[in-house]
Formats: C-alpha cells, structure tokens, sequence
C-alpha cells in the first residue's frame, strides 16, 4: 500500500501548526481565567492535531483535541472533537470557503440549551493572517436559523 500524501488542501491546515494562546468572549468577562493554550502538531501533513487546556466559565480546568484532515475521495474536510467536559464525540465534515481564508465545518450533537435534544452546529475557523484566527460557533434554531454561540480568538505565540 502506497501512503498517502497531502493535497494542495492541507496547506490550508498546515498553518494550523504551532503555539496560540486564546481568548472567547464567553470567558472575556473573567479575565484570570481567559486565556487558554494550544498546541497544533502535523502527522506528516496529512492530520493535524490539536490539544487546548484552559479554564472554563465557572470553574474547572479543561482539555480539548481536534483532528483534521481532508479526504479527496469525499472532496471534505474532515474532523472530531472530543473534550474532557462531555461524554461525546463530535464528528465534523467541512469545505474551504471562496475566501481561501476560512474553513467551514458542521455537525451535529447535543443541544446545549435543551437537554436531551440534538441541534446542528456550524463551526468556522478563520485566519486573519498567519498568526491570527478565529474560531465561531453557530447553533440550528427550530426555525431554521442559526446563532451564534461563541467567538474564539487565537494568536500564535513566538
């Protein structure tokens, strides 16, 4: 079996890559406990892994890993989240926006705001430039629209 090597599409994850500390808005209010760090490794550009620590609104510390990847014969982004916070794992399948700049994936989990629901999310990550990006999260409402959740801003660390 021959490996497999990255496609012109991973270099969009590529600049994933590095050290970034971060900032949500959700936790901007408690500034001692905004930052969170997070560290992106490559295995051979073809995934590309992410771990984050932090401390989430109202106490407690947390972990976060994203994997993604692109897989040519779907033409997708692809990815999963998992979390020390929930007993779920979040599978994602995205496209690369017309910008070039912004990476659009959705999913579908558990509601956060009705228990026992599943909702559809759309998550996007955007790069300003190649040492700043940010990550929104929209939720699916009942009638079809979405709103946002949260709003995520990294800067790489040197």
């Amino acid at each position: 079996m021959k490996a497999a090597q990255p496609t012109r599409e991973h270099d969009f994850l590529q600049k994933l890559v590095g050290n970034w500390d971060i900032v949500a808005d959700a936790m901007a209010s408690n500034p001692e406990h905004a930052t969170w760090r997070e560290t992106v490794r490559s295995l051979d550009g073809l995934w590309f892994v992410a771990e984050a620590h932090g401390e989430m609104p109202g106490g407690g510390t947390a972990t976060t890993m994203l994997t993604l990847g692109y897989d040519p014969s779907k033409g997708k982004y692809v990815g999963n989240w998992i979390d020390s916070i929930l007993n779920y794992m979040w599978v994602y399948e995205g496209t690369l926006e017309d910008d070039g700049c912004t990476l659009l994936l959705e999913t579908e989990g558990p509601n956060v705001e009705s228990k026992g629901r599943t909702a559809r999310y759309r998550e996007r990550v955007t790069f300003e430039n190649d040492n700043s990006r940010s990550f929104t999260s929209h939720i699916q409402a009942e009638d079809g629209s979405w709103r946002q959740l949260m709003r995520m801003q990294y800067r790489r660390r040197v």
